[in-house]
């Protein structure tokens, strides 16, 4: 088996490599990316996803013992030494919280009384963060999606005041908004309603968004959730302001707006039509959250730094990133209760290693400094980037460039590549050279309801100003039997995040291969380039967090 990957994939790297003469990528980088190995892609994922692993999940023993494996690579291909008292490892202070359901509560409040809710069948509650007993009653009012955006024209608080009210809107964001711009505005609903005033929020789905449902929500809810803690112990990414964090079950939904003098059903249309909407829902809740520390964690960052060999540019970093948890043990599925993550995120993490190998593999070093970063707690919620984002262990405005990889989605031939983020900033430039020259199109995003540019780690970079790409595969399998956008939805629904997520699936490790000759590729370019990446003018996120432009790096 291991013979014909390698032979299979040594001919079509041949028949790449024999029309590259115009291709704008330097020899020895070509040579280095034709000797990427399939077999060693394979062979790290059958490690990292191991029953052994336990799942590695943050603070256990199978997350150290994956995180020894990625030191023990480093090491091995001579990567120096980039965490913290030289040595691999930047520790991740993450705390979890958990709210305690016996002494928590939501009523309903309106002409004709209270109504008390069952918590976990009606609604759930998020931990209040920084209170250990939150109380508040206050009157609701409907925000459609919750959204202010007003480079799109759209603002769903317009002429509206809820200071002191609390705010009820629709999960994710508009349709007609571009992808990358839909999924931030579905993430950042919480800080949004917290500058307007607000002093709770009520989030519900509509009837097509499947990824919020209460019976899946229940019992993550219950699972606590995390944050990381910052040099005196306060939790990050947090909204103090809002006294009440809910999430209410379709059929309590509905009821709601009985008495707003409004059809669900009109106001289900308007939200199709990406119009704006406010209007009180006429009636009050209050609710009390007790929130509990479950206690804290000691996660851990591993990072190795391949020195650049410009004398100037070696103090500018490129860094790649791959989360290496996952879930950890939960209750059995299918007789299984180990959640491996093969492809969430074994995959990324092994095509990373691979990209690495190919750097050392090179005649003399890239002009700046490449960081490998193996990340923790992304299933918690991105926190091990966002650590590494605010707290990096190089100087943060020498971070240059970020690009990450998860689950790519290898299960067919690579025709085609979704590059979320390349439209936003020069790096378009290298990713369409590479792609040119591996013979791969590049794609739109298929599934923007997805809302995959906020999911990955790619975005702790983005909301500090580093232009970052995230490549995907895309629908396009080679095969016109083989719909490859029916493949990863049915995977999405059957696999993802399950205990059936291990390495025996039907993976192509040739178009693994080929997502490591990207990655490489792309980051060797822009390590080369003279002048740092920048974002686009006028882009979406580039005026939002972009920083100052830097083109001459400092010569």
């Amino acid at each position: 088996m291991k013979t014909v990957l390698t032979l299979n994939f040594l001919l079509l790297s041949m028949a790449i490599a024999s029309a590259q003469d115009k291709s704008g990528i330097p020899v020895e980088a070509r040579t280095a990316a034709q000797s990427v190995k399939p077999e060693a892609i394979r062979a790290h994922m059958r490690f990292l996803a191991d029953d052994a692993m336990e799942g590695r999940k943050p603070g256990t023993r199978g997350y150290r013992l994956a995180a020894n494996y990625v030191i023990s690579q480093f090491e091995a291909l001579g990567l120096q030494p980039a965490g913290e008292q030289q040595t691999y490892l930047q520790k991740v202070p993450l705390r979890q919280w958990r709210v305690n359901e016996e002494n928590s509560s939501l009523t309903l409040i309106d002409k004709k009384g209270e109504k008390p809710l069952v918590l976990g069948k009606n609604y759930n509650l998020s931990p209040v963060y920084g209170s250990e007993k939150s109380e508040v009653t206050a009157p609701v009012v409907f925000v459609g999606f919750g959204v202010t955006a007003p480079d799109l024209n759209y603002d769903d608080y317009k002429n509206v005041d809820v200071k002191g009210k609390i705010v009820a809107y629709f999960n994710g964001a508009p349709a007609a908004f571009p992808s990358n711009q839909r999924a931030y505005h579905g993430s950042a609903k919480l800080e949004n309603a917290a500058a307007h005033g607000a002093v709770g929020v009520i989030s519900f789905s509509l009837p097509t968004d499947v990824r919020n449902r209460m019976e899946a929500s229940a019992t993550r809810a219950r699972q606590g959730t995390y944050r990381w803690l910052d040099k005196d112990g306060k939790p990050q990414r947090v909204y103090p302001e809002l006294k009440a964090v809910v999430s209410l079950g379709d059929s309590t939904a509905r009821a709601v707006f009985a008495e707003s003098g409004h059809s669900l059903a009109d106001v289900i249309a308007a939200a199709n039509k990406s119009i704006p909407q406010t209007f009180p829902l006429n009636f009050s809740v209050r609710v009390k959250t007790e929130t509990r520390s479950g206690g804290d964690i000691a996660g851990y960052n591993v990072v190795g730094l391949l020195p650049g060999s410009d004398p100037v540019l070696k103090n500018e970093y490129v860094v790649y990133v791959s989360h290496l948890d996952h879930l950890g043990v939960g209750r059995p599925v299918k007789g299984d209760s180990i959640f491996n993550g093969a492809h969430d995120n074994a995959s990324g993490v092994a095509i990373n290693l691979e990209a690495a190998r190919m750097y050392t593999s090179l005649p003399q070093h890239p002009k700046r400094s490449i960081l490998f970063v193996a990340v923790t707690a992304e299933e918690m919620g991105l926190l091990g980037s966002d650590y590494f984002a605010s707290n990096p262990t190089v100087p943060q405005e020498n971070i240059v460039a970020n690009l990450c990889l998860d689950m790519p989605f290898f299960f067919h031939q690579l025709v085609d590549i979704v590059p979320y983020g390349s439209e936003h900033s020069s790096m378009a430039k290298e990713v369409n050279t590479v792609a040119n020259y591996l013979g791969v199109k590049v794609a739109k995003d298929p599934i923007p309801e997805q809302v995959v540019f906020m999911r990955s780690d790619h975005f702790s970079f983005v909301r500090h100003g580093i232009p970052a790409i995230y490549i995907k595969s895309g629908t396009q399998t080679g095969n016109p039997e083989l719909d490859g956008l029916k493949l990863n939805l049915d995977w999405r629904a059957t696999i993802y995040h399950s205990p059936q997520d291990e390495i025996n699936q039907p993976f192509d490790f040739n178009a693994a291969a080929r997502h490591a000759q990207l990655q490489f590729l792309i980051g060797y370019l822009t390590a080369q380039n003279p002048n740092r990446p920048t974002w686009n003018p006028g882009d979406f996120f580039g005026n939002k967090f972009g920083r100052k432009p830097q083109t001459d790096s400092g010569k």
